[in-house]
């Protein structure tokens, strides 16, 4: 016998002892069924009838608000279509990764030590020249006269001698190598393109010939894959906030 007839028979026998509460034998229950076809068939169309509304109630109301519960807002991103299907591209940021140094010397380990000291003392003041030097920039572009900016130029220089010269004459002159360095790396120009563009090519020499005297170049150039792998080193430690 299939589930489906069990089922069947059980809601009859329920409808014959709702409808007959002093019946008890399995016979009571025969001899009813052959004389109350209708009155079984009656109770049980409107049994079936309450379970689709039951299960209509489930659906419409309960299924949905879990649906709902559950639902996904997502996130709004650009996409690429490759081969005829759409992809989200999402860029992600940049990871560095620095293996432990390893020193084959304590001499090595000073050094090294000694560098990070020196680059941290400057980074400061490069990170400042770099944002200047834009704001400077922009300011004399916009001045119409070459009178003009020869007058701003010199408030730029007295406003920098004011806040920097007391703190920049106490740099060692390996941090001071370093900051023209770092000069270069913040602002895409060597120290001595920023003196010509601001104060003229003579003054930019002049600079340079007195520079090469303790040790300087002006025109030194920022090699983050060479000779300045290190130091580009540090400043990336720096801005990621590990040392």
């Amino acid at each position: 016998m299939y589930y489906s007839d069990l089922f069947y028979q059980n809601s009859m026998k329920q409808a014959f002892y709702k409808l007959n509460s002093d019946a008890e034998t399995q016979s009571d229950f025969n001899s009813w069924l052959r004389k109350k076809p209708i009155d079984i068939g009656s109770y049980l169309s409107a049994n079936r009838v309450f379970i689709k509304l039951l299960f209509i109630f489930i659906f419409l109301f309960i299924i949905p608000e879990k649906s709902h519960a559950q639902e996904n807002p997502g996130i709004t991103t650009r996409a690429v279509v490759y081969q005829g299907d759409t992809i989200p591209y999402i860029e992600l940021p940049t990871f560095r990764f620095f293996a432990p140094r390893i020193f084959t010397s304590n001499r090595e380990e000073r050094q090294y030590q000694r560098l990070v000291r020196n680059v941290k003392r400057v980074y400061p003041y490069a990170r400042l020249a770099g944002i200047k030097f834009d704001e400077y920039s922009k300011m004399l572009d916009e001045l119409e006269t070459d009178a003009q900016r020869r007058r701003a130029t010199r408030q730029i220089e007295r406003e920098i001698r004011d806040e920097f010269e007391g703190e920049l004459r106490r740099l060692t002159i390996s941090q001071g190598h370093i900051l023209i360095k770092l000069i270069d790396r913040e602002t895409n120009h060597t120290s001595y393109d920023v003196l010509r563009d601001f104060r003229g090519a003579f003054t930019a020499v002049f600079w340079q010939s007195f520079g090469r005297i303790f040790g300087y170049n002006l025109k030194t150039e920022y090699d983050p894959y060479g000779e300045d792998i290190l130091i580009e080193e540090i400043v990336q430690l720096i801005e990621m906030g590990a040392i």
